[in-house]
């Protein structure tokens, strides 16, 4: 597919997919949101910075567990009940965080918030694709487009609200969950019901045994540990340089959103009309290591270090459409399937960084958590490398459709397409 005919083709998306496609932007705005106040609630809370960074922890680690399951889930009771489930279950969450008396009932929130967000991102990510119009690519590019825009923004309303109290970002992104939870319930008319053959437990475990699966699962584990270095380590680092407000905080994040989205959106479709995908990431994670570096060189600088933060964001958007794309490409398996085993993976991986990047910085230095940043995304383009003949079909034609019959998940194809 032409990426003008991408393009061409987005506009044209059902009203479905937009609706999603907004509830994907709260969603995902829930994982900067904390982003500019982290050294709020380590004050506010008497917490230090390890503590302050299980808020992503909790949240990714049980997002990342949660998504092994979402496919189960979905195929029982539909994929329109699961959205509405996963998106209230983060409303009830968040205002819980809101309304917690310590930093540990904030982080046992941030948990329970984190499998409602599991419910809603591996199942939004298969209903875009299952509704969209035109193929695949076009849906990947919203979705991902949605994880930029509410990266972009999270964190500037996390900032700007976090002016008034740490408590209120929690409060407003239950509004403005309940509003997604309005949206598809109005708009998504379809997935009610539980499928006739509904997907095994043990179906994206197996899916793991996949080739083309295991190896960008894998990759993604390691790619996502470097991801959330950069979005959740930096704060602190510029805290020690007297950047501490957190509008600051929040507008340096909306740039770095900003260039993930532009990337996301933009560059990486035409990237991938003219190279392969393979080539594409690989060429992208050594981009992202030169930048992580660049952020240790210049660490003791505020506005070199700010520069840094914000490039890494181009890279970022490429890796993040592109490796969605090999994901549901890369294997026979169905789509629900694929996308709860990539983004458990990918998820799990990056429930690691934050707090090991705090410890790295006080057991040794400041520029290190970048460093071992930078060599996470060295190890994802090695496996990338090493393993990209079992990709061969992520680098084939985008039109490529799912096969009829998927082995190991006992279900066909065509039943979840």
């Amino acid at each position: 597919m032409r990426s003008n005919s991408i393009f061409a083709t987005i506009k044209h998306q059902p009203g479905a997919v937009w609706a999603v496609g907004f509830a994907a932007v709260v969603s995902f705005m829930g994982i900067g949101l904390v982003d500019p106040i982290l050294p709020s609630i380590a004050d506010k809370l008497h917490a230090t910075q390890t503590q302050s960074e299980l808020l992503f922890t909790t949240y990714l680690a049980m997002t990342g567990a949660a998504m092994f399951f979402t496919s189960w889930v979905s195929s029982r009771i539909g994929t329109k009940r699961t959205l509405i489930i996963g998106l209230s279950v983060v409303v009830l969450f968040s205002i819980g965080c809101a309304f917690s008396p310590s930093v540990w009932t904030v982080i046992g929130f941030r948990a329970g918030w984190g499998v409602g967000n599991a419910l809603f991102i591996s199942t939004a990510l298969a209903a875009m694709v299952s509704a969209a119009v035109g193929g695949s690519a076009s849906a990947i590019i919203l979705y991902e487009a949605a994880l930029g825009i509410g990266m972009a923004i999270g964190p500037l309303v996390g900032g700007t609200l976090g002016t008034i109290s740490w408590r209120v970002p929690f409060s407003g992104t239950a509004v403005l969950m309940a509003v997604g939870v309005l949206g598809i319930a109005v708009m998504l008319r379809h997935g009610h019901s539980p499928h006739p053959a509904p997907v095994r437990l043990s179906a994206p475990f197996k899916a793991l045994t996949d080739r083309g699966m295991g190896t960008i699962s894998v990759a993604a584990f390691f790619y996502n540990m470097a991801f959330f270095t950069t979005l959740a380590f930096p704060p602190f680092a510029l805290d020690r340089l007297g950047v501490n407000d957190p509008i600051e905080i929040g507008l340096v994040f909306f740039g770095w959103g900003g260039m993930l989205a532009i990337s996301a959106v933009t560059i990486a479709p035409r990237l991938t009309q003219v190279l392969r995908r393979t080539t594409v990431v690989m060429s992208a994670e050594v981009m992202l290591a030169l930048f992580l570096v660049g952020c240790a060189l210049l660490s003791s600088s505020a506005a070199g270090l700010i520069v840094c933060v914000i490039l890494a964001g181009l890279p970022l958007g490429l890796l993040n459409t592109v490796l969605t794309e090999c994901s549901m490409e890369a294997s026979t398996l169905p789509r629900p399937v694929a996308s709860s085993t990539y983004s458990g993976c990918r998820f799990l991986g990056g429930a690691v960084a934050p707090p090991f990047c705090t410890f790295l910085a006080h057991a040794t230095t400041v520029w290190a958590p970048f460093l071992y940043g930078a060599l996470m995304i060295l190890i994802s383009a090695g496996i990338i490398a090493a393993r990209r003949g079992a990709l061969a079909r992520a680098d084939g034609d985008d039109t490529v459709d799912a096969p009829q019959v998927c082995a190991g998940t006992g279900l066909p194809a065509a039943a979840l397409a």
